[in-house]
Order: structure tokens, then sequence, then C-alpha cells
């Protein structure tokens, strides 16, 4: 007979492993991570620049990576006056 650790470590092991799904997180957060205001969160999403991943009620929800891809595009991109 097996231990519960043996037993444990013998399922872990058969058990598939999926890939990690990427944090969703809502606009004013995603504006607070990358040093941006919400409004221009909202903005890139108006723009084009970035869009949600998905919602949650009525909040929309965004990808960090997808945010910081928007930040430093902006930075790249010339002001328009």
């Amino acid at each position: 007979m097996l231990s519960a650790t043996a037993a444990t470590t013998a399922t872990a092991r058969s058990l598939p492993t999926l890939p990690a799904l990427p944090a969703l997180i809502p606009g004013p957060l995603a504006a607070e991570e990358a040093g941006v205001a919400p409004a221009t969160i909202r903005k890139w999403v108006q723009l084009g620049h970035l869009r949600a991943a998905g919602k949650a009620g009525r909040a929309q929800l965004f990808r960090l990576e997808d945010v910081f891809a928007a930040e430093r595009a902006a930075r790249r991109r010339p002001r328009t006056a």
C-alpha cells in the first residue's frame, strides 16, 4: 500500500499539465500597472491600439501583456496636434 504522500505524488504525475492562462485585469488596474490614467486605456481601445480580451459584467478585461505592448507603442508614436 502507498503512503498518502506517495499516492498524492503518483496522482500528480499522471495529471496532464495545462498551460497557464493569461490573467485578465479590469481597465482601472491595467491603467495603474501601466502608469497611465484609466481614460488613457479607454482611449487606446477607442483608437484600436488595445483590445479587451474579455468582459466581467460591463467591465472590460485586458491581458497585462497587451496593455504593456500598447503603452510601449504609444511611447513610440509621435503626438499629433
